[in-house]
C-alpha cells in the first residue's frame, strides 16, 4: 500500500531513514557520523511532512501489512527550472528485495508526471552500487554529471546523478 505521508507518518519516515542510512552507508563515513545522523533523521521528517501542502513536494510512503518499509520525498528542482527532483528515497532494510521501492518508484514517478514533470533526476554517492542498481532498474540512467559535496562529516564526497524521462500522464 502506497499512501501520501501524514504526520502521523513522521516517525517511521525517520526510522526507515536512519536505518537505512546506517545499513547502506556503513564503511562510507565514520561510525560517530552515521550514529549522529541517525539521531537526526529520525527527528527532521515532522516538520518536512507538515510543511508538504503548497510547495508541491510530494512523500509518498510504502507499506506492507500495515508497516511503513519505503518512502520517497521529490519535488521541484531547486536548481534546474521543470525538473523534479527525488530529495530522499529510502527503504528499510527489511524491505531490501521485496519490490516495494521498485513500487514506491513507480508511484513517485507518476505522481511527478501528473504534476507535469517529464524529466527527473536524484542524486546518490558515488560508492553505493545498490543505490545505482537499483536506480538503473527503475529506468533511470547516469547522466555523466558529478558533483563533490561537502556532507556533515566534513569531507567531500562524490556524488552521481541519475535521471529519467517520463511520458505525460493519461
Amino acid at each position: 500500500m502506497i499512501t501520501p505521508a501524514t504526520l502521523d507518518d513522521a516517525e517511521a519516515v525517520g526510522e526507515i531513514h536512519a536505518t537505512a542510512w546506517r545499513v547502506a552507508y556503513r564503511g562510507l563515513f565514520a561510525p560517530e557520523y552515521l550514529a549522529a545522523m541517525a539521531r537526526q533523521q529520525r527527528t527532521k521528517w515532522l516538520p518536512v511532512i507538515a510543511g508538504l501542502g503548497g510547495s508541491g513536494d510530494v512523500l509518498l510512503v510504502a507499506r506492507i501489512d500495515g508497516r511503513a518499509l519505503a518512502f520517497g520525498y521529490a519535488g521541484p528542482s531547486p536548481t534546474r527550472t521543470g525538473v523534479a527532483e527525488i530529495f530522499a528515497f529510502y527503504s528499510h532494510p527489511d524491505a531490501w528485495g521485496s519490490g516495494l521501492a521498485g513500487q514506491l518508484m513507480d508511484a513517485v514517478l507518476a505522481h511527478l508526471s501528473a504534476a507535469g514533470f517529464r524529466h527527473v533526476h536524484a542524486w546518490t554517492l558515488r560508492d553505493t552500487p545498490q543505490s545505482h542498481r537499483f536506480y538503473s532498474k527503475c529506468g533511470f540512467r547516469a547522466s555523466g554529471v558529478h558533483r563533490r559535496r561537502v556532507m556533515g562529516d566534513g569531507y567531500p564526497h562524490e556524488h552521481v546523478e541519475y535521471e529519467v524521462f517520463v511520458s505525460p500522464s493519461p
